[in-house]
């Protein structure tokens, strides 16, 4: 876990790091799910140095919409 983790965090990543070993889940790479799991839910909350948004699509273009628009007109006339 990263130094700046408080207790709370780290006993949720030795418990998500116990019930997938015991599920036997994510072989050999439980430490690992389980820290970005913690990690996502810690940058989230904004207990991260620098929470990042989640990823939103960009917006189409005006050229892909009309571009878009026209092809969907050639389907429709056959």
């Amino acid at each position: 876990m990263p130094r700046g983790a408080s207790p709370k965090r780290e006993r949720e990543y030795q418990k998500l790091e116990r019930k997938f070993k015991q599920e036997g889940r994510y072989a050999g790479r439980e430490e690992e799910v389980a820290a970005r799991i913690v990690n996502k839910q810690r940058a989230e909350s904004g207990e991260t140095k620098e929470a990042k948004p989640r990823h939103k699509p960009a917006a189409r273009s005006a050229s892909r919409r009309k571009s878009r628009r026209s092809h969907s007109t050639r389907r429709a006339a056959r």
